[in-house]
């Protein structure tokens, strides 16, 4: 007696069991599953970078056109690349170094923008796009072009002004604090000189003296 009154008791609970779990299966597949804002974040710092690592070896060239892909100077890099990625920055590294979210040297995360004064003299005058791993994705000096550097330790990095994480939880780029204005007589890229001069003779030998010592000095200027 005791055996067939415990047959349809198993088969109800076997029957429960199935039940739920069908249901529950259901259900995981009629609900998408969310994704985190810091996925979707990553996501779009991957892609910057694997848009910029298309351009290694292009050539360096100072104020270089914004839009233009066969040469870059460091900013019209950094514009270019988040641009294919939806972001839109403005043209010159001092500009650039006033958008999204500062974020201090230790917190660095990939798609960073990493600021640098490499002439010491208080005017931002570089930028480069942290890759992870202690590494920068940015264009300098003609004869190297788009190239990746290591940071620690690098003119970057002993001349490091800020960072600015432009690539917020909604992917999309947060306001200037600040823009200066660009006037539409004079390039694009003037960071440290409102208008262009030829150089005199003696300047040109003064500059030949200095480039020996600053590796850096003329041709990061953007």
């Amino acid at each position: 007696m005791n055996n067939t009154k415990k047959k349809p008791i198993g088969k109800m609970l076997v029957g429960i069991s199935l039940s739920l779990s069908v249901a529950f299966s259901i259900s995981m597949f009629a609900t998408p599953q969310p994704v985190s804002a810091a996925a979707a974040s990553t996501s779009i710092a991957d892609q910057v970078i694997a848009t910029g690592q298309q351009f290694l070896g292009v050539p360096y060239q100072f104020s270089a056109k914004a839009g233009r892909t066969d040469a870059f100077d460091c900013s019209s890099f950094t514009q270019y690349v988040f641009k294919q990625n939806g972001i839109n920055l403005p043209r010159n590294s001092r500009q650039q170094s006033t958008v999204g979210t500062k974020v201090d040297k230790s917190q660095l995360q990939p798609g960073d923008l990493v600021f640098s004064d490499t002439n010491h003299d208080g005017v931002i005058n570089h930028v480069s796009i942290y890759m992870g791993n202690d590494k920068l994705l940015h264009t300098y000096r003609v004869g190297i072009g788009v190239t990746i550097s290591n940071f620690s330790g690098s003119a970057w990095d002993r001349s490091f002004v800020t960072a600015r994480r432009v690539i917020p939880d909604n992917g999309q780029a947060t306001p200037p604090e600040s823009q200066p204005s660009v006037q539409p007589s004079q390039p694009a890229d003037t960071n440290t000189q409102p208008t262009y001069q030829a150089p005199t003779q003696s300047q040109k030998h003064s500059y030949h003296k200095k480039r020996s010592r600053h590796h850096y000095t003329e041709n990061n200027q953007d």
